[in-house]
């Protein structure tokens, strides 16, 4: 039996040398080829997408939908050149990491590679596909020549790439990874924040690290893609939350979600209910009373948990409501800071149960925190109580 070491080695070669791991995709079979297309199905298509067309601002001038791309470029948000081509080497990393969750080789990818906790770096036991995904994004960071440093959950230090690029790429590769025998969505989280040109002077170690410990408050962009039926990123760019479906067809991710809106208040709460009574006493009483519908909106809410993060915030991104977890756990670098980044940008809020995300300064790289992200009613509602923030994690194996 291969061990864990060749089978992620393998794995990597696959995807580096194999041109038929991935699909071919064409540069746009609907503008090229239309003779391929049936009526039928054109017309379905412009149906289904009708209500996502941008206005005329972000659309292209042959009507059709924006790519990322095209988005981020100078036909739409014109967040620059350095940044747009940044965005194209990752979501070229997306599409690798999608195709690889996808395939038979995770089966034997998605197991444990063994080894004890590092409780002291305060991370998660490693799996080869975790490594295989932070692999994939550091290789696309490096051929994109825009990043300086890399700070990603499956490393114990920041990787610092090249002396001046101007950004710097926080990531969590693939979260979720140990539901991924069971076909529960996963996703990729990052942050992108502008390099400290004031550090260039410290050893590399150093400045590796400040860089990476920006506050929240200085990201420039952020995002998720969710792996599930469908591939979807979510970004912003510090101008509202806009999100892209891939279109396995083409290969691009294309806009079919601009400029989401969470709703105020929604009727969903999203929490591993099986902790309640482990939960402090805050935290019961607002559970029981908007379950009840005895809240401050007078309807009982629903609980929907998948215990995948970025499934569970694009789902309440969505509906409204608030996905949380009140423990010490998820981690503020790189999970916390980038998804409080997409919420305040979509209208609603991120907190530690106390203050707000995006104000707390980093101190660790591995620092964790509970995290309470959603609706900006129902998160303001649920810090009224008090004492939210679960400080016992008996029964825990973190």
């Amino acid at each position: 039996m291969q061990s864990p070491t060749t089978t992620i080695t393998a794995a990597i070669q696959n995807l580096n040398l194999n041109p038929n791991f991935l699909p071919k995709f064409p540069p746009n079979p609907l503008r090229i080829l239309p003779e391929f297309v049936n009526h039928r199905s054109t017309a379905s298509m412009a149906s289904t997408f009708s209500r996502f067309k941008v206005n005329s601002k972000l659309d292209n001038s042959s009507g059709e939908f924006l790519t990322i791309t095209e988005y981020a470029g100078k036909g739409g948000a014109n967040v620059g050149d350095d940044l747009v081509v940044l965005f194209s080497h990752l979501e070229y990393a997306f599409k690798r990491i999608a195709a690889l969750v996808a395939s038979p080789v995770n089966s034997s990818l998605g197991k444990s590679s063994g080894g004890s906790q590092d409780v002291d770096a305060g991370r998660d036991k490693p799996k080869p596909l975790d490594i295989v995904s932070n692999e994939i994004i550091l290789s696309s960071l490096k051929n994109s020549g825009k990043v300086a440093v890399m700070a990603s959950e499956e490393d114990d230090a920041p990787v610092w790439i090249t002396d001046n690029a101007p950004f710097v790429v926080v990531t969590d590769p693939l979260d979720g990874s140990r539901n991924i025998d069971a076909s529960i969505p996963t996703g990729t989280i990052f942050g992108i924040y502008n390099r400290l040109i004031e550090v260039d002077n410290l050893p590399t170690e150093e400045k590796a690290l400040l860089n990476s410990l920006q506050s929240g408050n200085r990201l420039v962009a952020a995002g998720y893609v969710l792996y599930s039926s469908a591939t979807i990123l979510c970004t912003t760019f510090g101008s509202g939350a806009h999100a892209f479906t891939l279109d396995h067809s083409t290969g691009d991710f294309v806009l079919t979600h601009p400029d989401i809106k969470i709703p105020p208040r929604g009727q969903i709460y999203s929490v591993n209910d099986a902790r309640y009574f482990d939960w402090p006493e805050g935290l019961r009483r607002y559970i029981d009373t908007i379950r009840q519908g005895k809240g401050k909106f007078p309807k009982k809410y629903s609980a929907r948990y998948i215990c995948s993060l970025v499934a569970d915030f694009h789902r309440t991104l969505m509906y409204g409501g608030v996905a949380m977890n009140p423990r010490d756990h998820l981690r503020l670098v790189y999970e916390a800071n980038p998804l409080s980044f997409v919420a305040e940008q979509a209208g609603g809020k991120g907190s530690d149960g106390k203050n707000r995300i995006l104000s707390i300064q980093p101190v660790k790289l591995h620092q964790r925190l509970p995290l309470f992200l959603g609706s900006p009613e129902d998160i303001d509602e649920l810090e009224s109580y008090g004492d939210v923030q679960q400080t016992v994690n008996p029964g825990y194996d973190v």
